[in-house]
């Protein structure tokens, strides 16, 4: 009677257990699939979002591209010793003034072309004196009064892009400059990514992309090109078959995302294609992690229970008495009640446990998705550095280390205001604190300052004083005034500079040295008007420091002091106390 009111009782537990088990396996599946649905959207929107900025910084670097070399012809047009040698027919120092200004431009090539369209000068020696006649930028320049800019199919594979303009003396049509801009240096950096990029003209044919192939097809063309080891297969030999999202488009019957902007410049537009590899390494790892936990609480399980059956059976084999049976069957009954009742308490701090990790791994999940934009800006900032470093642009190398200064700034500013700063907003123009500017563009030109022992005297407010403007073109123009000052004075026996940064109804910065002054004020900021030594520079940086200001509003003056040397002046519309109170409050928003 007992053994079988035993047998009962066992049978009752092991159909509990069966239960249970069964509602453990339920939730597991519940649990996995809803994670795997919230972190799938989640990350692919933070993939896309990480996408977004990526495009939005490559297409602005190629029309900054453009924008800067659209002006070079326009000036090298007005050169006077390009002019004198098309008018003599004198090239033997025209191709050296090419080169000298190939550098610091930042072109591929440069070329002088005759009205019969012969090559007589060029940064590239092997062009001289080929014949360019029916050159599309040639033909084009000779007949427009304008700067023409063309795209040529090269013979070896790719595209040529040049901006052309006639040089024009007196009413007669002497020549045509052309000048070559290097955009495949945007290509070579692309390739450096798992995303592929690419860029159609307004016909919608590619001439820009990381597979060499796509140049000259169609978008539709390329992505359905079988084109083996190219850059989208190595970008999506890790991706996944299966994604909860539908894809954008399919190269090669793999999902990718893409996405498209204009660049607004004569209907250009950039796309690119990005894989869903990170998305599933990321949610795979938390799947990962979950099944391992419900594994392990299924293993505890098992363990338990098969502690239970062995139990049970010992305590068969020992109902010999029915009073002692009865009183160990009793004792064991409680102690398994008091085993179980901890198994429950257990049980309810792992429930507790997995809640704390839930709670963390969803502000960590936040806190990434905030700081994935910083660091792909830090990333592509650290690539211009190398870059520029490579080329020998310290200054404009430090300005990027600057910048990634702020972005770490920024990274820590938001794990601690997480919440604010995910509504804040970002424009192209941010309040710049003056002397925080200055002391930057000091800190560039320490070396040279410590090298010809110039006595530097800063005259700075109490209170700080703030633009709307960009702080690296900003301390752009304040190194370039730096640099004529020091230059201003190498004559000096004790040179000297004085710097004042004042604020009114504008903010000024006041260069001034005890130099031998300007000679010719009018023609200070012309185009390759210089006073210094062949060779020292061309004369462009007080051109370009003050298209700077007046792009920002300001305007950049120069006079003779009463007491000699020269004085510079930029001025720039100030800040108010309540513009910047309301930028901050937009920025705490």
């Amino acid at each position: 009677m007992q053994a079988q009111g035993v047998f009962s009782n066992n049978k009752a537990i092991s159909w509990r257990v069966r239960v249970a088990l069964g509602l453990l396996f339920v939730l597991a599946l519940c649990t996995v699939w809803f994670t795997n649905s919230l972190l799938t959207d989640r990350f692919t929107q933070t993939t896309r979002n990480r996408a977004e900025l990526r495009l939005a910084l490559y297409s602005g670097n190629l029309l900054s591209e453009l924008r800067q070399n659209a002006i070079v012809p326009q000036l090298l047009a007005r050169d006077p010793t390009l002019i004198g040698a098309l008018n003599s027919s004198d090239y033997s120092q025209s191709t050296q003034r090419l080169i000298s200004f190939v550098e610091e431009i930042g072109a591929a090539s440069l070329m002088l072309l005759d009205k019969d369209g012969r090559t007589v000068a060029a940064t590239d020696r092997n062009r001289l004196g080929s014949s360019h006649g029916d050159a599309l930028y040639f033909v084009d320049a000779m007949r427009a009064a304008g700067t023409i800019f063309a795209v040529i199919p090269r013979e070896a594979g790719g595209y040529s892009f040049t901006y052309s303009r006639r040089v024009q003396s007196g009413g007669d049509v002497l020549g045509v400059i052309a000048v070559e801009v290097d955009l495949q240096k945007f290509e070579r950096a692309w390739a450096g990514i798992s995303d592929a990029v690419l860029v159609t003209d307004s016909t919608g044919a590619i001439i820009l992309a990381t597979e060499p192939r796509w140049r000259g097809r169609t978008e539709a063309e390329a992505l359905t090109r079988q084109t083996p080891q190219s850059a989208i297969q190595r970008a999506i030999q890790a991706t996944a078959d299966w994604t909860a999202l539908p894809p954008d488009a399919y190269i090669q019957g793999e999902g990718v995302m893409r996405l498209e902007t204009r660049i607004p410049f004569r209907g250009w537009r950039m796309a690119s294609f990005t894989t869903y590899a990170s998305v599933r390494e990321r949610v795979n790892g938390v799947l990962a992690l979950e099944i391992m936990g419900f594994a392990i609480l299924l293993a505890v399980a098992f363990y338990f229970l098969s502690r239970r059956t062995a139990f049970r059976m010992a305590l068969f084999q020992r109902e010999s008495a029915e009073l002692r049976a009865l009183n160990a069957r009793l004792q064991r009954e409680i102690a398994e009640r008091e085993r179980v009742q901890e198994t429950l308490a257990v049980a309810e701090q792992t429930l507790e446990q997995s809640s704390k990790l839930a709670a963390l791994g969803e502000m960590s999940a936040a806190v990434s998705h905030e700081l994935n934009q910083p660091l792909a800006a830090m990333k592509t900032y650290l690539a211009g550095a190398r870059l520029l470093l490579t080329r020998n642009r310290k200054d404009e190398a430090l300005s990027s280390f600057g910048r990634i200064d702020d972005l770490i700034e920024r990274m820590g500013a938001i794990t601690r205001q997480l919440k604010s700063y995910a509504r804040k907003g970002a424009d192209a123009l941010s309040p710049v604190d003056m002397g925080n500017a200055l002391a930057s563009s000091l800190s560039m030109m320490e070396p040279q300052l410590r090298q010809r022992q110039v006595q530097i005297t800063r005259i700075l407010p109490d209170e700080p004083v703030r633009v709307m403007g960009d702080r690296m073109r900003i301390e752009q123009v304040m190194v370039n005034l730096l640099r004529n000052a020091i230059d201003a004075t190498r004559s000096e026996r004790n040179p000297q500079v004085d710097i004042i940064l004042s604020a009114g109804q504008t903010a000024t910065l006041t260069v001034r040295d005890n130099g031998p002054g300007i000679e010719d004020l009018d023609a200070l900021f012309e185009p390759f008007y210089t006073t210094k030594q062949p060779g020292d520079g061309v004369g462009l940086g007080l051109a370009i420091s003050s298209g700077i200001v007046n792009d920002l509003g300001g305007r950049l003056t120069a006079r003779n002091g009463q007491g000699g040397g020269a004085v510079f002046e930029m001025q720039l519309p100030i800040l108010s106390r309540v513009e910047d109170e309301s930028n901050n409050s937009h920025a705490a928003e």
